[in-house]
């Protein structure tokens, strides 16, 4: 039955009209123009002011990654947790704050999960992603949803946004892959034209994989003897998917619009923690994922540009174990989610521009658990910002107002929250060059406690406080060009600042993954710095070498109550250095590509103790691709030294790993 849904998924996608050519963006006192059959249409044009770090398409198609979150581990500031293999659920933590204060959008919409603030970015393939981009402070256009104002950092996933040659009306592209663990995955994407205006896209996918890898399982007791040590092969990590994404692309004089359909299925084995040399074969996960949302933006005259987005979302989650050392579950979860969102930026002189812009979210989440309280949730955010742009300097302001309220099922619903948050970030041109700008921010971000942290039955805690966060900010980038010789670019930037986290919210697994327990460590001070660099060479004709490279080093300490026995200890799970590094070399049609990844010495406790010790990790992945014409064959080492690593404590990673796609472009 599973392969049958699956060949039908495929097969609609290769038989569905639908597709658009969407071009970069540009100053709004354009006029629209014709070139060869290509509508170019005036968009509102943000002014930057804190620098940004982007993985383009053609970037992310060189790395050995299948999805949004493997492309997140190469971001300066990002901790990936991962629990192994295909299917594992992977989460992403910017500069030690915790998931929950990372906004993640998908096409200018917001992604949410007021269950647990955990979006699972593994079940977001990299197959129809033109561009992911990371913001630290948040992204600094007016033009935006008011919640992206209260967010300490934000990640913008853009989709495939099509592009035909002169003459054609459609793309096709067909992709299969088959790696480590029994995987195969096939994806295929079909654009067409349907009118000078109008267009339509279809982009699908299947993964179907058994999840078994070999690993090294070794833990020492105390006193530092060996307690288990044996290579033994992971269990219950299967996983079969199905994705379709369905959009429709509309251009306007001077705007656009755009409406998007998306669906997730899936079923998972959760292979559990491996504690006392026991391996859990017990627990499985479904998940069936369902929203339709719009965008509609435009420019009304030379001074006023409007954007309204509307979403509603549907998560039916069901969670069984049937282990029978543990007590049996069988829980199904229904979440839904209405979002509508307004925003309007008014150029009041040329220099200098405001916005207002309002949100309004319901949240509601249903559950066959006993005493449940099926709590749901009416967020409303208003924001005043604006933006001075005095070409060597740059500056923007911002206020939230979030006021959040719950209603609960047979208790007594908590009082309304009402928060505001400022936020100020400033950006100078020392040179008139604008090679160099140096940079300076603060603000402070809040976020409410999530469903699963407030009322769930067994760990549900409705006296926790809200967490808020101060951040400071100073950094510099530097980006020179050349037009001949052997260096064509050089590009580097590099960010210190410190972070209060106040009544921090941490949730770490409870034996099994799904399911969490909620601790409030107070008060945390995090310092750290980032750094990134890139250089491209061209050290010979039809030769171009590309590098990148990323640090961080961080000190993130629990400064709560000095009676603790793990006061000023580092938190858990944050590495002091880690990094990553890709190297790229291109001639004619090969392609060659390695990258790095590491992750310096942590703690998986509170407490900084030998037995809570964490050994540093690090992996190596390198690819081989060769391009001809439509088609483009890679293979794929990862894990190339076969490290023995876990992410997270009792959850091992892969060792080294295969795989090879075929690609297609019609």
């Amino acid at each position: 039955m599973k392969r049958a849904v699956a060949i039908v998924a495929v097969s609609l996608s290769w038989a569905t009209l639908g597709a658009w050519a969407q071009q970069p963006q540009r100053s709004r006192f354009d006029s629209i123009q014709h070139v060869g059959e290509v509508v170019v249409t005036a968009r509102y044009n943000h002014k930057e002011v804190i620098p940004s770090q982007t993985l383009t398409g053609e970037q992310l198609e060189k790395l050995s990654s299948h999805s949004v979150a493997d492309a997140l581990r190469y971001f300066s500031g990002l901790q990936l947790k991962d629990y192994g293999g295909v299917g594992g659920i992977k989460t992403v933590n910017i500069r030690s704050m915790g998931t929950n204060h990372l906004g993640i959008s998908y096409d200018g919409i917001e992604l949410g999960n007021a269950q647990n603030g955990q979006i699972d970015l593994g079940q977001f393939s990299l197959d129809n992603v033109e561009e992911i981009t990371l913001f630290n402070g948040q992204k600094s256009a007016l033009l935006q949803p008011a919640s992206d104002f209260g967010h300490a950092g934000a990640v913008y996933i853009r989709t495939r946004a099509p592009r035909f040659q002169s003459g054609r009306g459609y793309n096709l592209q067909f992709k299969a892959k088959y790696g480590s663990s029994d995987m195969v995955r096939l994806s295929a994407l079909w654009e067409q034209r349907l009118s000078r205006r109008v267009a339509s896209s279809l982009s699908t996918e299947v993964l179907s994989a058994s999840g078994k890898y070999k690993f090294r399982y070794r833990r020492k007791k105390q006193d530092g003897t060996v307690a288990y040590d044996t290579t033994a092969v992971r269990q219950n990590g299967d996983i079969w998917a199905v994705r379709a994404e369905g959009n429709l692309h509309g251009m306007l004089d001077d705007g656009f619009w755009k409406l998007k359909a998306y669906t997730y299925h899936s079923e998972r084995g959760i292979p559990g923690a491996i504690v006392n040399n026991v391996w859990r074969r017990g627990e499985r996960q479904w998940d069936h994922n369902t929203f339709v949302q719009g965008r509609f933006q435009k420019s009304m005259g030379e001074r006023f540009t409007t954007q309204a987005v509307a979403k509603y979302a549907y998560y039916d989650t069901r969670y069984v174990n049937r282990d029978t050392t543990q007590m049996q579950v069988d829980n199904t979860y229904k979440q839904q989610e209405l979002y509508f969102s307004t925003s309007n930026v008014l150029n009041i002189l040329p220099e200098w521009s405001a916005s207002l812009s309002y949100d309004f979210r319901w949240n509601k989440l249903d559950a066959d658990m006993p005493l449940f309280v099926n709590p749901h949730r009416f967020s409303n955010y208003l924001s005043l910002a604006t933006a001075l742009n005095m070409g060597w300097l740059k500056a923007q302001g911002s206020v939230l107002a979030t006021t959040v309220k719950d209603h609960t099922q047979g208790a007594v619903s908590p009082k309304a929250r009402v928060e505001y948050t400022p936020a100020v970030f400033l950006n100078v041109y020392p040179f008139a060059s604008r090679e160099l700008s140096v940079r300076l921010y603060a603000k402070k971000s809040f976020r409410m406690p999530t469903f699963n942290d407030l009322y769930y039955t067994d760990i549900g805690n409705a006296m926790l406080a809200p967490e808020t966060a101060l951040q400071y900010n100073a950094g510099m980038s530097y980006d020179h060009h050349w037009d001949g010789g052997l260096m064509r670019y050089f590009h580097v930037q590099a960010d210190a600042y410190y972070n209060s986290v106040h009544d921090k919210i941490v949730a770490y697994p409870k034996g099994q993954q799904f399911r969490w327990t909620m601790l409030n460590l107070g008060r945390v001070h995090i310092k750290g710095i980032d750094v990134e660099t890139e250089l491209t060479l061209v050290p010979a004709r039809g030769l171009l070498v590309t590098g990148r490279l990323q640090y961080t080093w961080q000190d993130a300490r629990d400064v709560t109550n000095p009676a603790d026995s793990y006061y000023h200890h580092q938190i858990p799970y944050i590495p002091w250095h880690s990094g990553s590094a890709i190297l790229n070399i291109q001639y004619r049609g090969w392609d060659l590509n390695y990258s790095f990844i590491y992750a310096g010495e942590r703690y998986n406790q509170q407490e900084n103790i030998k037995y809570n010790y964490m050994q540093p990790w690090y992996t190596s992945d390198l690819s081989l691709a060769y391009r001809y014409k439509g088609y483009r064959l890679t293979l794929e080492v990862n894990n190339l030294l076969s490290q023995d690593y876990d992410v997270i404590l009792n959850y091992p990673m892969p060792k080294r790993n295969y795989g090879i796609t075929l690609d297609v472009k019609i």
